[in-house]
């Protein structure tokens, strides 16, 4: 079947984002600012991709999340990671009877529809990978039963930069499996101020409305998969991961000492189903390239790794992808 036979309509895919700006408004109820982390979760949403969350305590990372499984009234499950946590805290066990000699399973918090794993690199490797393999396979065994996970399925994982002293840094092989990193930074002075504003009270904070359903959001699902995308941008997210891993060859070889890993075929991949992603969110039934711009950066900062003499130069992450994305001809 050819694209133009499966592809939605303009007014299909009106329709069926109408409830986007609604989401976004109500959040808007609750958060302050941070309209960049909210599209970034409506992203991951859309693309059943996992969100990889990064900034200092208090800006209302975990606030989001909750908000977000409010607003599409979903199942939602928080579990501080903490050096002592085994990886049955996480999936659950079996309960052993005595009255029937029966073991029986408890299900562990990942069985929610949204679950957040704050502060995931304060837990040893096994809860970690525990964690991982239930993001991938998207079912865990207990007791040698194995269960599936509900639909939609979310992990949005936090890290704190500061207070590195006992914690167990994911390696980055195990980063790539999340879609998205997303940077959270403070607010404004402005933002800030209607911050004090509205929860600087004893009384209890603002909730979010129900805006849609998770059926909706499978539906919409769907719908992005079939969202166009043109083979020429294809072509272009192809030579931009490829351009991470030979910068030389797209024309920035002061890049070529400086990178020491780029990204996989699974940044190819989650570029295209992103960029998808961001075009329904503005209600377009096709990608243009500001879409894959876009998303670029939230997707590649945590698949480029920089080598020492990026580190000493103080080249980050986003510079590079930055750089990159200026120097790969737009088509």
């Amino acid at each position: 079947m050819s694209i133009a036979e499966t592809a939605p309509t303009p007014g299909e895919i009106e329709r069926k984002s109408a409830w986007v700006d609604d989401l976004e408004a109500t959040m808007g109820d609750v958060l302050v600012g941070q309209k960049h982390l909210i599209h970034g979760l409506l992203v991951g949403l859309l693309t059943g991709g996992h969100v990889l969350l990064e900034g200092v305590p208090g800006i209302a990372k975990t606030l989001a999340v909750s908000s977000l499984a409010g607003a599409v009234n979903a199942s939602f499950a928080r579990l501080q990671f903490t050096p002592d946590l085994l990886p049955s805290d996480l999936i659950g066990t079996e309960i052993y009877s005595p009255k029937d000699g029966t073991f029986t399973p408890r299900k562990g918090p990942i069985f929610a529809q949204f679950v957040l794993a704050d502060e995931v690199n304060r837990a040893p490797a096994k809860v970690q990978s525990a964690l991982l393999e239930a993001m991938q396979e998207r079912q865990v065994s207990i007791g040698g039963q194995t269960y599936k996970l509900p639909h939609p399925f979310l992990v949005l994982a936090t890290m704190n930069p500061i207070e590195q002293e006992g914690t167990y840094q994911l390696p980055e092989a195990q980063v790539d499996r999340f879609m998205l990193k997303l940077i959270v930074t403070y607010p404004t002075p402005d933002e800030e101020l209607t911050i004090m504003e509205r929860h600087a009270t004893t009384q209890e904070p603002p909730k979010v409305r129900v805006v849609v359903q998770p059926e909706q959001i499978l539906e919409c699902r769907r719908l992005v998969d079939e969202i166009t995308l043109d083979r020429r941008l294809q072509e272009y997210i192809v030579a931009l991961v490829v351009a991470t891993r030979e910068p030389e060859k797209a024309g920035l070889p002061e890049l070529a000492g400086q990178i020491q890993f780029g990204g996989s075929p699974r940044a190819s991949l989650a570029l295209s189903l992103t960029s998808r992603a961001n075009a329904f969110l503005e209600h377009r039934d096709y990608v243009t390239p500001g879409d894959i711009k876009s998303v670029a950066h939230d997707v590649l900062r945590h698949r480029i790794i920089p080598t020492y003499e990026a580190e000493a130069e103080g080249r980050s992450s986003d510079e590079l992808v930055s750089r990159i994305l200026e120097t790969v001809p737009v088509p």
